[in-house]
């Protein structure tokens, strides 16, 4: 029987289908175990992370901010909450206020604060990549923790009126933001652009239906719609992957056939171990030093993709998601608490802080797939 006949996936939830799931014995013991990680080392090590982040001099900002990291800041923002049911906490940890009251004062004073870079002569336009690239993330972090309350907060609010202020609003990429390009998968490449926006849509698909349904607003969403259909095909696995998390949140992004098609692709992808390898999501990517991708299961496309399947709507129990998490639940590091990915760009040295910076990202997804995220 071919995959898409045994695998049939439509818009709702409940047209999932069912099928047997048939592993060797000693896998089939690792997904009996899918639940058995550890959630308080997971914890630990992401807070460590974000309060070295958050007082290492490279990050520094000014007016006593620092820069909100794609690879460590983001993915921490967006995971953090998740585990605080599992741990019993009451509130925010300390780091996580720290990011939140970073983020937030950004936000107040946005039209005071520095970008996060500078125009030089090697990057002519950074400030306004920036600008469109920080406006983004502050929607998304912010509305995440909005999410569960089902109401934004004024700061949010804000967040997302200098997110739609920056918004193109003519030419080819119109609908888009501009946005960082180090030449750095997989979030600052000559693409990434695409995937900005679908970060975008994200956070706009953690608002209340009331925000979205303001003429305004849906006015400028139907824009970022338009873009993101318009160049949707041709697309890395990378960006494309990041489009079908939106798509779960804001409806006609994706067509039935697209959507499937992209679920068949991830599902192809799944290694037999039951992980995912980053390096097949990044297309013909080569590593700027030359050096030879790792093509083994990592923790950051494992998690990421578990993740957005189970938005997708794919359950917990359906084989690919059910896999996945029993790779992760598998792969934990029993020392560090994290999970570990490996950099697209060059070969580093995976315990030095910069090396980490991959596991950072890598964590905080494995926590929002096997908590089931938000």
């Amino acid at each position: 029987m071919n995959l898409h006949a045994r695998y049939t996936i439509g818009m709702n939830r409940t047209a999932l289908l069912a099928f047997a799931i048939t592993v060797s014995s000693p896998f089939a013991a690792q997904m009996t175990a899918a639940e058995n990680w550890n959630s308080k080392s997971a914890a630990a090590y992401l807070d460590g992370r974000s309060e070295w982040w958050e007082t290492w001099s490279k990050s520094a900002r000014d007016h006593g901010t620092f820069c909100v990291s794609c690879h460590t800041a983001v993915p921490y923002g967006i995971s953090r909450l998740t585990l605080r049911t599992a741990l019993g906490e009451q509130g925010p940890s300390a780091p996580e206020q720290k990011l939140l009251a970073n983020v937030t004062k950004r936000v107040r004073i946005w039209s005071e604060a520095e970008p996060f870079y500078k125009d030089n002569p090697g990057g002519p336009t950074k400030s306004s990549e920036s600008r469109g690239t920080e406006s983004v993330l502050n929607a998304l972090i912010l509305s995440a923790y909005d999410a569960p309350t089902g109401k934004l907060t004024d700061d949010t609010r804000t967040a997302f009126n200098n997110m739609w202020a920056l918004q193109i609003t003519s030419g080819e990429k119109r609908g888009a933001w501009i946005w960082l390009d180090f030449h750095n998968r997989p979030w600052e490449a000559d693409d990434s652009q695409f995937y900005g926006a679908a970060l975008a849509a994200v956070a706009v698909g953690a608002t209340p239906a009331e925000y979205r349904a303001n003429p305004d607003v849906n006015e400028k969403l139907e824009l970022l719609k338009t873009y993101l259909k318009a160049n949707y095909e041709g697309q890395s696995p990378i960006n494309r992957l990041a489009v079908l998390w939106a798509s779960s949140r804001i409806p006609g992004i994706l067509t039935a056939p697209q959507r499937q098609s992209l679920i068949d692709e991830l599902v192809s992808k799944q290694q037999p171990d039951g992980g995912w390898s980053l390096s097949a999501l990044a297309g013909l990517w080569k590593r700027r030093d030359k050096t030879e991708l790792e093509t083994k299961s990592d923790g950051y496309a494992t998690g990421q993709i578990a993740y957005i399947l189970q938005q997708a709507g794919i359950g917990r129990d359906q084989k690919p998601v059910k896999q996945g998490l029993a790779w992760l639940a598998a792969n934990q590091s029993k020392t560090d608490g994290l999970w570990q990915a490996y950099s697209l760009n060059k070969e580093r040295d995976l315990s030095s802080d910069i090396g980490l910076f991959m596991s950072d990202a890598a964590t905080a997804y494995a926590v929002l797939a096997l908590t089931g995220g938000n």
